[in-house]
């Protein structure tokens, strides 16, 4: 088995954010790996990694970093391959990884989910993924299906709660 995605990751204390993004992409069964890079203590290794990326089969790549948030775009301006960026809350509330991470200049696309929206980048992934594979356009047809069907479910639930003046 040989990944598709990569998951990376500026530091493991990102980690319980990013397995947000690994739990998905297990229960779709898309073949990944998680590494830790830093674009600014082992710029080195993150060169290494973007540049080799593709020639491995890598897909998609998904990259967390907090604070100044450097590694999405670095890694986005070494490769063809897309890569989602995930801002981390760590200081400013996120927000400065947010902009580090979406405002990229021209060339250099990052597509950027919501601060410590890793869950979302997973599902990114996999619709990336399954524009070129019909087994996992289903599997992912029949969870945004079960999503819809929590929603009607929440909805019939919310009729049986009685106020005096609720009217539905």
């Amino acid at each position: 088995m040989f990944p598709t995605v990569s998951i990376i990751m500026g530091s493991t204390s990102d980690l319980p954010v990013m397995e947000k993004a690994a739990a998905f992409l297990n229960e779709m069964e898309v073949p990944f790996e998680m590494h830790a890079l830093s674009a600014h203590r082992t710029p080195a290794e993150v060169e290494a990694f973007a540049k080799g990326a593709e020639g491995r089969g890598i897909k998609v790549i998904i990259a967390a970093a907090g604070m100044a948030a450097h590694l999405c775009g670095v890694i986005a301006s070494m490769t063809t391959v897309p890569v989602i960026g995930v801002p981390i809350n760590s200081t400013l509330d996120g927000m400065d990884a947010l902009l580090a991470i979406v405002q990229m200049p021209p060339g250099i696309p990052v597509a950027t989910v919501g601060i410590n929206g890793a869950l979302n980048a997973g599902i990114l992934a996999v619709q990336i993924l399954a524009a070129g594979d019909d087994r996992l356009r289903e599997k992912l047809s029949a969870y945004k299906e079960d999503l819809k069907m929590k929603i009607v479910k929440a909805n019939a639930e919310l009729a049986k709660v009685s106020y005096a003046y609720k009217t539905n």
